[in-house]
C-alpha cells in the first residue's frame, strides 16, 4: 500500500485527478483525517474539503508509480 499526501486544486483539477485514480486496477481512496472516500468516484472526492492536503491511498507496492502518475498533485 503506497500513502501520499496530494493536493487538489480546482473543478478541472479534480476531473483530471479522477482519470487518473480511474486507471488504476487496485483500490484507490482518498482520506481527510477519519473520512475515506473511494477517489474513484467524483462525487467522492467532490464531499471532502479540498483546501486542505489529503492523503491518497493505492492499494499497490509500485511507490515509483504512484509518485510518477500524481507529481503534480504531490503535496510533498
Amino acid at each position: 500500500m503506497v500513502k501520499v499526501s496530494v493536493k487538489i486544486g480546482g473543478v478541472k483539477d479534480v476531473d483530471a485527478f479522477n482519470k487518473i485514480c480511474s486507471r488504476f486496477s487496485c483500490d484507490v481512496d482518498l482520506q481527510a483525517g477519519k473520512y475515506y472516500v473511494d477517489a474513484k468516484s467524483i462525487m467522492g472526492i467532490f464531499s471532502l474539503d479540498l483546501e486542505k492536503p489529503l492523503t491518497l491511498v493505492v492499494n499497490t507496492e509500485d511507490e515509483a508509480d504512484v509518485k510518477e502518475k500524481f507529481k503534480a498533485y504531490l503535496a510533498e
